[in-house]
């Protein structure tokens, strides 16, 4: 595919996992099991059984994100329809395919595509629970918010409140058995992630990988620190750069986030016609009876929207717009079950009002939006424009138009409230995106992280080929030379930092170690532990050239003083430009 190997990073590991069920287990970066990545494996299982089933590729590798961005479209479809009909859901499906993240993210080998789906899947399970009053749906939702865990750990417990919330409020039993049944489904929910997390803090660190992302060897602090409160707080060891307060390198905070130059055109189109279609479905379904199922699925959707982009604009740690993704579910099916709604309200007048205020909002915004690129000319955003208002106009006036005329003002106003979007979608899909930090939209749009400048005296690419956020393709004479007499080795190279690590791995299709983790500010290997590995013949070579991370916001220097007792110790040689240490030939004054 145009985008190759994606993020290189994911990839390499998946190209490990399928080709040792140990480092498939434990989502290992490499065959050898030296470290994994900073992230539960469970986006990784799907891909690599993929690779195992069709060979390495960039198709074999991207092929199940893209399965999953057309199962989550008929999720929202399927869960939307059961309580607001066809036309819901459908609009639902479209709105959640033409956001232009989602449109980069299932077609990305990023952990955010397996997470969006489970948690739509949760949601789909959440509603059938209510319907039932079932503690089994209430348990097939706990499994999935337990394997949204083992895809991104915290992220998905954004969408647990709301959940309980509405089924504790909605399910038509007794109090005491509503609560009963949400007690099973936090059971569900630490059984399906708490199996694997159990077997990794248990397992001697001896017989395991590292673990990557933490700073001692352990998946809890990863959890609750690197992927935890750091990443609401800011205080991240051992990352490239804190957010401080205002955000850092991750973008400004705050109530306006989702909105900013920076993230606004990659999921804001709809999320003003989505919260005021959100605000009325709830007043229309203000004095219903508790067990209201409309009223219900407006407390799943409408928690998981306002609950995750809350979070999302005021974390100060480590934020990506990509992220934004898992608030494409919510927001389709705002607007498909919102707007049919208010259709159905048309006749005592405030429905026809809500859809044209949702309307009229979609219109301005896609224009705004729209006027922050120059992309697509100024023909787009005035059409855009004048046709939703023209639309908000004219819905208001159904009851005196005539009755053909009808259904082109509503297909006029959706199209107005799409088109947007879904040129960013289409833009996207246009072309390759690879890299640690992706974002939607036509070419040249491309930011640093949080959408600022970039890290300032960051890792060059080097002998090893590619930095901190990107891995290169090494040349075949690198290939070759990497590869020759591979078996004596259990590492034919090592590297700073997964990417540059992954860029050799990748193309020998060999273990390479990735010294460091992703930021290069692991402890792993220690020095010790490095010198061991090459005293007994492990590795290879050792790529010059890149350099992590390490030593920053309180990450471990190890990476730095394998670096320099290398080159101390051991003879440089030039592959095809290229600089790497044989580490099997030390010079004369070598230790």
């Amino acid at each position: 595919t145009a985008s190759g190997y994606a993020n290189s990073f994911y990839s390499a590991a998946v190209q490990a996992g399928a080709d040792s069920w140990k480092a498939f287990f434990f989502g290992s970066s490499d065959a050898a099991s030296s470290i994994t990545v900073d992230k539960p494996p469970a986006s990784l299982w799907v891909m690599a059984l993929s690779v195992r089933l069709l060979g390495l590729s960039s198709f074999a590798i991207l092929l199940p994100q893209a399965l999953m961005g057309v199962a989550t479209v008929g999720v929202v479809y399927t869960t939307v329809k059961r309580q607001f009909g066809a036309a819901a859901g459908l609009i639902g499906g479209a709105v959640v395919a033409l956001t232009p993240v989602a449109a980069l993210m299932f077609t990305f080998n990023n952990p955010d595509a397996l997470l969006t789906l489970l948690m739509a899947l949760g949601a789909w399970a959440t509603v059938k629970a209510i319907e039932q009053a079932s503690p089994k749906w209430m348990m097939i939702v706990g499994a999935f918010i337990g394997l949204g865990f083992l895809t991104k750990t915290l992220q998905v417990l954004l969408v647990v409140p709301f959940f309980g919330l509405a089924y504790l409020v909605a399910a038509p039993t007794t109090l005491r058995k509503r609560i009963v049944h949400s007690l099973l489904a936090v059971g569900a929910m630490v059984l399906s992630a708490g199996w694997w997390v159990a077997i990794v803090e248990l397992v001697p660190a001896s017989a395991r990988p590292y673990i990557g992302g933490s700073q001692t060897n352990s998946f809890l602090e990863l959890t609750f620190g690197y992927n935890g409160l750091g990443r609401i707080n800011g205080d991240e060891t051992g990352s490239v750069g804190g957010g401080g307060g205002g955000g850092g390198n991750w973008g400004a905070t705050g109530l306006f986030r989702m909105f900013s130059s920076s993230v606004g055109d990659q999921i804001s189109w709809l999320i003003p016609s989505a919260l005021v279609l959100l605000a009325a479905g709830l007043w229309f379904r203000g004095r219903r009876s508790r067990t209201d199922l409309r009223r219900a699925a407006y407390l799943v959707w409408g928690g998981w929207l306002v609950v995750t982009m809350l979070v999302f604009s005021f974390m100060a740690g480590i934020f990506h717009e990509y992220y934004t993704v898992a608030l494409a579910p919510a927001i389709g099916a705002l607007v498909g079950m919102g707007a049919v709604e208010a259709w159905q309200r048309r006749a005592d007048g405030l429905g026809t009002i809500v859809l044209s205020v949702a309307t009229a909002a979609a219109a301005v915004w896609s224009f705004i939006l729209l006027s922050r690129t120059t992309a697509y000319g100024d023909w787009l955003r005035i059409s855009v424009l004048a046709v939703g208002m023209a639309g908000a106009l004219l819905i208001l006036a159904t009851r005196w138009l005539h009755v053909r005329a009808v259904p082109l003002v509503l297909a006029g106003a959706l199209v107005a409230g799409l088109v947007g979007p879904g040129a960013y979608a289409v833009s996207t899909t246009a072309q390759g995106h690879t890299g640690s930090i992706v974002t939607a939209g036509p070419a040249g749009s491309s930011r640093g992280p949080g959408g600022g400048a970039g890290f300032q005296g960051g890792p060059q690419g080097g002998g090893g080929g590619g930095g901190l956020l990107d891995a290169s393709t090494p040349s075949t004479a690198v290939v070759a030379a990497l590869s020759a007499n591979a078996g004596k080795y259990t590492w034919v190279a090592a590297a700073i930092g997964s990417q540059t690590a992954a860029g050799l791995q990748l193309g020998t299709q060999l273990p390479v170690m990735a010294i460091g983790g992703f930021n290069g500010s692991d402890p792993s290997p220690t020095l010790a532990q490095f010198q061991q590995y090459v005293a007994d013949g492990r590795i290879h070579y050792f790529a010059a050239g890149a350099r992590g991370f390490g030593n920053q916001n309180g990450g471990s220097s190890a990476s730095s003083e394998i670096s320099s007792w290398v080159q101390q110790n051991f003879t440089s040689v030039e592959i095809d430009g290229s600089t790497f240490y044989d580490l099997t030939q030390p010079v004369s004054s070598a230790q």
